[in-house]
């Protein structure tokens, strides 16, 4: 029976804590498709209310991983209810605290900057951006890339990794004919694309609406340079 604060679970056999890694991946997976409803909803319409909202669950859960017990967790508890039908797959919890400690500290930086203090522009970008990628690659390919971070602090070592990466071993080689098969799918969607699909020709662009007095509503030179005016105005309300 899991103690109520702690992280990991005793499993025989294996020498540290460990977690069900087809839970973490459902988890990963979940978040990873909120996160990107929310992220889609700020840039596409300017509307921050569902991405704070997010970055609220999102700090709450990861408290509660890192500082109580993983078990506990909302989005681990959804992703123990999507694989109670399949065998577990222990992985080492140590290195996985570290990668949720890296989680947290992005969801503190998000927390501050678009809940406390309505921050717009592209540090916002760049932490969701992290985010993204980190639940993403996480819940696609089981690679915790946080977790490869952890064994450059020595003594760290990690344990009983997701598909035995940890341990010295042979692994299947992606061959020369595997590659050409790829690239040469890549070459005939990208023909078939020029082909069937021309490209259209860009609208002329719109005429610049007068700033207001204040200046409040002059897009900054990075959303120039960016080509994104019409969506910078969009994202402060000025449109």
């Amino acid at each position: 029976m899991s103690k109520l604060v702690g992280f990991g679970e005793t499993v025989e056999g294996y020498g540290v804590p460990v977690l069900n890694e087809r839970e973490v991946r459902a988890a990963a997976g979940i978040l990873f498709f909120f996160a990107l409803v929310s992220f889609l909803n700020s840039w596409l319409m300017g509307n921050f209310r569902l991405t704070q909202i997010f970055v609220i669950a999102f700090l709450i859960d990861f408290t509660i991983r890192i500082f109580i017990n993983p078990r506990y967790s909302p989005s681990m508890i959804l992703g123990r209810l999507a694989v109670r039908k399949q065998v577990p797959e222990w992985v080492g919890a140590p290195q996985k605290r570290f990668a949720w400690a890296v989680g947290w500290a992005l969801a503190v930086a998000m927390f501050y900057l678009i809940v406390l203090n309505s921050v717009v522009g592209p540090i916002n970008l760049v932490v969701c951006a992290t985010c993204l990628t980190l639940m993403f690659f996480e819940s696609a390919f089981g690679i915790c890339l946080a977790c490869k971070i952890y064994n450059a602090f020595p003594p760290r070592q990690a344990h009983h990794c997701p598909g035995g990466v940890c341990a010295a071993q042979a692994f299947r080689k992606v061959s020369l004919g595997d590659t050409a098969i790829l690239v040469g799918f890549l070459v005939a969607i990208g023909l078939v694309g020029e082909r069937w699909f021309p490209a259209i020709e860009a609208a002329a662009a719109p005429a610049m609406p007068a700033p207001a007095a204040d200046g409040k509503c002059t897009p900054p030179a990075f959303a120039v340079a960016m080509g994104h005016e019409e969506m910078w105005k969009l994202h402060n309300g000025c449109k």
